[in-house]
């Protein structure tokens, strides 16, 4: 089926952590299992990574809708001194 996908952009400054929750991205695929529509962070965060909570520090590459609607991934920043913000899309 067609996929759709409605995300805002979500902006972090120096060492903030944004759980993603279904407000920033959310798609549909016409199913009613949000376990099976994953994401893949295909540009990670350059300053900063993608993480689930229950493995801080670990980056992922992957997530399911599932997830964010558990909101169980964060979007982490390094903490880099002078990157000021970085959006994620």
């Amino acid at each position: 089926g067609d996929i759709v996908l409605l995300a805002k952009p979500v902006t972090l400054t120096e060492g903030d952590r944004v759980t993603l929750t279904t407000d920033v991205p959310v798609a549909t695929d016409g199913t009613s299992k949000p376990e099976k529509l994953l994401y893949a962070v295909s540009l990670p965060p350059v300053h900063g990574q993608i993480e689930h909570i229950n493995y801080p520090g670990v980056p992922i590459s992957s997530y399911s809708q599932l997830d964010v609607v558990a909101q169980k991934v964060s979007d982490v920043h390094d903490n880099s001194h002078g990157a000021g913000k970085e959006t994620l899309r």
